[in-house]
């Protein structure tokens, strides 16, 4: 991997990973796009870098509700009342939301793995994105607010974000569909995805962290000057993102996002069947 490539998929990445479109795909086609010859191992330890400075972005943003949840979690633990407190109970409701996408991720690890080879099946899964971002827009009424979330809630959109494992469908897109689905007011719903993408995040670097443990040691350590940069420029991007999102979400409906990642979708599928297959 080349530095400049390091930048620019950063840049990418950092701006989408907290939007209602695929960091994913963009890892996987902007180098099939651009005829970028990328080594296996660097492409390896690129991902996870890249993936704890976006981590690093989400919780810069909201470490003070991420604490305020952790404290109030285990606060209600020790006190003998769990569910007491509004911010207990919304932890727990986080809990529940993210254990199935983790142990799915487990489970299914080595077929996602192959799945970010094929451009193809990644632009399938970019035009499921936008079949469901439209039906999220269409049949969500809005009529609720984070303090109705129940367990019922959470089971629903824990089951909606284990399908983000995959290329070409957002963790942020699946979760935000899901709670629409449920009725909650966008800019709440919004709100709530990028809490419960912390737990989800810190689990699944840790996994990929751990997997890197497999590679030569040489060459991770030669592969950092590079992608460190790119890792950075990620958790920056990430961040204004992020604060956009916030800002878009409160007046602006999702299906602008969803005619990209249709776009997107039918140009990777169209390309990959009639001008590199």
């Amino acid at each position: 991997m080349e530095f400049f490539q390091a930048i620019i998929l950063g840049i990418f990445i950092g701006l989408t990973e907290f939007l209602p479109v695929p960091s994913s795909a963009h890892l996987v086609l902007i180098p099939y796009f651009s005829g970028w010859e990328i080594p296996q191992q660097d492409f390896t330890v690129f991902k996870v870098l890249v993936h704890w400075g976006t981590f690093l972005a989400l919780i810069v943003y909201f470490w003070k509700d991420l604490l305020k949840i952790i404290l109030d979690f285990f606060s209600g633990i020790f006190k003998g009342q769990p569910f007491a407190d509004s911010k207990s109970r919304f932890g727990w409701m986080i809990l529940i939301v993210t254990v199935p996408a983790v142990v799915i991720n487990l489970v299914l690890h080595d077929w996602v793995e192959m799945a970010f080879e094929n451009p193809f099946l990644t632009g399938v899964f970019l035009l499921i994105t936008a079949v469901l971002l439209l039906c999220a827009e269409y049949f969500g009424k809005q009529t609720r607010q984070l303090p109705d979330l129940n367990w019922k809630d959470a089971i629903w959109i824990g089951c909606f974000q284990i399908i983000s494992i995959f290329p070409g469908i957002s963790r942020f897109s699946s979760t935000i569909m899901g709670g629409l689905l449920r009725h909650f007011d966008r800019s709440e719903t919004a709100h709530f995805c990028f809490l419960i993408s912390a737990p989800i995040m810190l689990t699944i670097g840790i996994i990929q962290t751990i997997g890197l443990s497999g590679m030569l040691a040489l060459v991770v350590i030669d592969a950092l000057p590079i992608v460190i940069p790119g890792s950075l420029v990620a958790g920056v991007a990430g961040y204004f993102s992020i604060k956009w999102l916030i800002s878009f979400s409160k007046k602006n409906a999702l299906s602008w996002f969803a005619l990209y990642c249709f776009v997107l979708g039918a140009i990777t599928m169209f390309v990959n069947l009639y001008v590199y297959g």
